[in-house]
């Protein structure tokens, strides 16, 4: 292979790079310890590393200082031993990002990984995490992230999460609503809020993280092999159109059903 004649890199152990993306859509994280890590977002990895489901493992200790959010508990493990781990999300954008005494809520499926020094607790806001601390996450994104400081108003489907200032409230257009569209909603009863009915307001000091798109990332059953066709085991969860049931204490779909 040719990497001048095709135009690409072929890494190793030794040349991908440490803690930075290996491009816009990958994330290298030089592992040496522990780091929480969503299932799925794995797609390779060099050296050895074990990984351990929260509350099934050896790491109770570091669970329980650094975890506190149990309907999200059966989506994460610890990823523990030594090498590169390179994370991914369906070839959405993917950057890491530093914490520095500070806090920093965001959504849950954008969440990909975090290191044990933050503390990931449970937003009262459904469908949202929140990281408390010092240390580096990864989060992916539909389109590159920016990063504005409030007062503004988001719209909800381009709203990443924010950083050290007060969880925001709904505003709606009232205006808007008595307009045009107002008026076709309230005959047909069609039609659902978009941005410029309804926006997330956000007050006070801090920074507001929006990605470049309104389209929210799509949710997957953390973990699951795609029902796809050339996938091994693939056809294993498949019974007749429905899905293997769940064990006992697996929320799975439920909570993600309901934003938790």
């Amino acid at each position: 292979m040719s990497q001048g004649s095709q135009g690409y890199q072929v890494y190793d152990a030794a040349t991908l790079p440490a803690n930075d993306n290996v491009n816009p859509y990958a994330f290298c994280v030089d592992l040496n310890g522990q780091w929480f890590l969503q299932k799925g977002k794995m797609i390779a990895y060099y050296g050895q590393i074990d990984f351990h489901g929260i509350g099934h493992g050896p790491l109770d200790r570091l669970v329980a200082s650094s975890f506190h959010s149990p309907l999200h508990a059966s989506d994460w493990v610890v990823a523990q031993g030594q090498g590169k781990l390179l994370l991914a999300d369906r070839a959405f954008d993917v950057n890491s990002y530093d914490l520095e005494d500070g806090n920093l809520t965001v959504r849950s499926g954008n969440l990909l990984a975090f290191e044990p020094s933050l503390s990931l607790k449970q937003s009262i806001i459904p469908g949202f995490l929140t990281l408390i601390g010092t240390g580096r996450f990864v989060a992916a994104s539909n389109g590159e992230v920016h990063f504005v400081e409030p007062p503004v108003r988001v719209d909800p489907q381009a709203l990443v999460g924010w950083s050290d200032c007060p969880s925001p409230c709904h505003h709606y257009d009232h205006q808007y609503l008595k307009g045009v569209m107002g008026g076709l909603r309230a005959m047909t009863g069609l039609g659902g809020a978009s941005g410029e009915e309804h926006q997330f307001e956000f007050v006070g000091s801090g920074t507001v993280l929006i990605q470049s798109s309104e389209v929210l990332m799509a949710e997957r059953d953390t973990g699951a092999v795609p029902q796809q066709a050339g996938v091994p085991g693939g056809g294993q969860g498949d019974h007749g159109g429905q899905r293997a049931p769940q064990l006992p204490g697996q929320l799975g779909s439920l909570q993600r059903r309901f934003g938790l």
